[in-house]
């Protein structure tokens, strides 16, 4: 029976731990890409921005809410290792790299509230990490 439930648990970190890099690749190629792939796969067309929840800050609440799930992956993914500070920090790396990439990339824009919702979803589960333990 135990047994059973551990290999259950390490299956189930190890999906997640596929989830957290497969995130962590596709991030970039929707960052990166000269306008909204998701725009396109939703409404067809690439410089529609999705939305999904209505809102008076806009498309910013979908920044707040992926950072939210990336680095809830990265702090489950890595329960057991002591490298949660080093994995926020490659979070708050990679978003304002990516969003700073805005400038130079065509179609794409950047803006301050969607780096303040990238870094907004970080600290969010970073400060609920330290709340649990």
């Amino acid at each position: 029976m135990y047994y059973t439930k551990f290999i259950m648990k390490n299956n189930v970190l190890k999906l997640l731990n596929y989830l957290y890099y497969f995130s962590l690749t596709a991030l970039p190629v929707i960052y990166l890409f000269p306008g909204s792939l998701i725009g396109y796969l939703l409404y067809g067309d690439f410089g529609k921005q999705p939305d999904f929840i209505l809102n008076p800050i806009g498309t910013s609440i979908n920044h707040f809410f992926f950072f939210v799930y990336l680095t809830a992956l990265s702090v489950i993914c890595n329960l057991n290792q002591r490298r949660i500070i080093t994995n926020i920090n490659f979070i708050v790396f990679i978003s304002v790299f990516l969003e700073a990439t805005h400038y130079i990339i065509p179609n794409r824009a950047f803006e301050l509230y969607d780096l303040f919702a990238n870094l907004a979803g970080v600290f969010t589960i970073f400060l609920l990490s330290k709340l649990i333990k």
